[in-house]
């Protein structure tokens, strides 16, 4: 991938033979012969390294120089003037320049100068992104058999090129995974730049994904520069793909297959090496035969399908995940550490997670936050979101059956009056006026663990 080099200067005669120069260095040297032009192509291209001149009408370079930083503080900025003198190089370095060469311009200076910009911008790239990796805690926890084969799986196709389909459910960890099949590449030390198909309008999913010339559109009041190009030489992640529009498949169904596109009103061609994983909640293949999605598209994303089961179908990891989220949601707020009573986590096993992990990780970090005890029981747990199981309704009303209905109801009014009573059986047999061996014949039919309340069975 050809580094961009942005030649500032109002002289045409000096941004000429600088252009012909880096291009035969194999750079990709863009031109700009005021502030202003220059301000625009930083905002709409991605730029590596800017020569910037000092003498220039309206904005000068210092001007220039500041409102780069200001916005694009990675950007190396190297200053050429024409009257160096020293307080304009200090004044420089203060805004944060990182080298100064007077005219005229010594040719091998430049280009080591040139080298030497561009690897500490791609040095100071690489640690903001890793910065952005320690805190952002990508770890895949669990340790049931499906979750290890995914690791497993991502340990041997992380390192290659190929493509990547990711499919289950909302919440179940997607985006992690395609997360961490980024951080085991080849292309770590490159952007992973994500799109979130289902969020983005359909008439604006192509600019998003492509970029767009000024004035292409209405509302397109500048160049725009599209999701692949930003993510030239790294990672594109295509969320929720299977909503994608029928126009935009066909446009990165050719970027897959050439690695080519044009920008929305624009008719250059562009070349780009990026990694796509693709991640969907539908099944493609039956969207590809409701003529929703291209079949040819699917096959071409699915090299590597990886399939993340619901935390329903994996509830040996359901201990493991919340002991987990509760450790490091305590340490973000900055909160001694919580811990969980005895029942609490098997309530959590009884629950259906239709929200899958990310449900349980928002709920964690609720009871973090309202909880003022150390110790989070039963009774701060939310009833009316855990009382069901799996498969059954949420909602008693939508029992298909009486006798569901008839279950469902008394179950839930015997969980509450055993929390009632902190999960003493007798002192709950009394209150309802029934007797213990009635109550413990409930119990064992509907399948009540007492154990969920934290108390005992006698008095």
């Amino acid at each position: 991938m050809s580094k961009q080099v942005l030649i500032v200067d109002d002289e045409e005669s000096i941004r000429s033979s600088l252009e012909k120069l880096l291009s035969f260095e194999k750079y990709n040297a863009l031109t700009a012969p005021n502030g202003k032009t220059a301000l625009e192509i930083v905002s709409s291209e991605r730029i590596d390294i800017i020569l910037l001149d000092i003498k220039m009408p309206g904005m000068d370079g210092l001007e220039v120089l500041e409102k780069i930083k200001e916005k694009h503080p990675g950007i190396p900025v190297v200053i050429i003037s024409g009257h160096g003198n020293i307080s304009t190089a200090v004044e420089a370095t203060k805004l944060g320049a990182f080298d100064f060469i007077e005219k005229p311009i010594d040719l091998d200076r430049l280009l080591l100068t040139i080298r030497n910009g561009i690897k500490q911008g791609d040095l100071s790239r690489q640690n903001v992104m890793l910065k952005k990796e320690v805190s952002g805690r990508t770890e895949i926890i669990g340790e049931h058999k499906a979750i290890l084969d995914i690791l497993d799986t991502i340990g041997k196709v992380a390192p290659t090129n190929a493509r990547v389909l990711i499919t289950g459910e909302n919440g179940t960890g997607k985006e992690m995974v395609a997360r961490k099949l980024y951080e085991l590449s080849n292309r770590s030390d490159q952007p992973f730049i994500e799109v979130n198909c289902a969020a983005i309008p359909e008439e604006l999913i192509e600019s998003e994904l492509f970029g767009h010339e000024k004035g292409s559109f209405t509302g397109a009041v500048s160049q725009r520069v599209g999701k692949f190009e930003l993510a030239d030489g790294g990672t594109l992640f295509l969320d929720e793909v299977g909503d994608m529009s029928q126009s935009a498949q066909a446009k990165v169904l050719r970027v897959l297959q050439e690695g080519v596109f044009q920008r929305v009103g624009g008719a250059e061609t562009k070349r780009v090496d990026v990694r796509v994983i693709a991640a969907s909640n539908k099944n493609l293949l039956d969207e590809a035969e409701k003529e929703n999605f291209r079949e040819d598209l699917y096959y071409r994303l699915n090299v590597v399908p990886i399939k993340i089961p619901p935390l329903r179908e994996r509830r040996n990891d359901i201990k493991i995940l919340s002991a987990y989220f509760l450790s490091m949601i305590c340490e973000d707020l900055g909160i001694t550490e919580k811990k969980f009573a005895p029942g609490v986590y098997d309530v959590f096993l009884a629950y259906s997670w239709p929200g899958n992990i990310r449900e349980l990780r928002n709920m964690i970090e609720r009871l973090c936050i309202l909880v003022p005890s150390d110790t989070i029981g039963t009774k701060d747990l939310p009833l009316f979101e855990l009382s069901h199981e799996a498969g059954k309704p949420k909602d008693p009303y939508e029992a298909r059956k009486y006798q569901d209905f008839k279950d469902f109801s008394e179950k839930q009014y015997l969980i509450r009056k055993l929390r009632d009573n902190d999960g003493n059986v007798s002192r709950t047999a009394r209150e309802l006026g029934m007797q213990r061996s009635n109550l413990y014949k409930k119990i064992e039919k509907l399948a009540i663990d007492i154990r969920h309340e934290g108390g005992s069975a006698d008095e």
